[in-house]
């Protein structure tokens, strides 16, 4: 994803560039575009945040119900001897 990001930025910055445009015009409209991919990798890395916050939990999760499961079962004096 993040050479996707990088492409897609060269390619709108080189669009722009060789556009038919003043001066003022073209600033103005990397200004804009730059923006906007500043938007987009924001919203990337929050949602990798959000993934990663995720699975965090669920591994806390799972952590803690094993934790409970051993501790009853140690409380119970039922170790798994076979």
């Amino acid at each position: 994803m993040k050479g996707f990001l990088i492409g897609l930025g060269i390619g709108v910055g080189l669009g722009v560039l060789f556009a038919p445009m003043s001066g003022e015009e073209t600033r103005n409209n990397l200004v804009d575009r730059a923006s906007d991919l500043s938007d987009s990798a924001r919203d990337l890395v929050d949602q990798g945040k959000d993934r990663v916050r995720s699975g965090i939990s669920a591994i806390r999760g799972q952590a803690e119900s094993a934790m409970g499961s051993s501790r009853s079962q140690q409380a119970t004096g039922t170790e798994g001897n076979v």
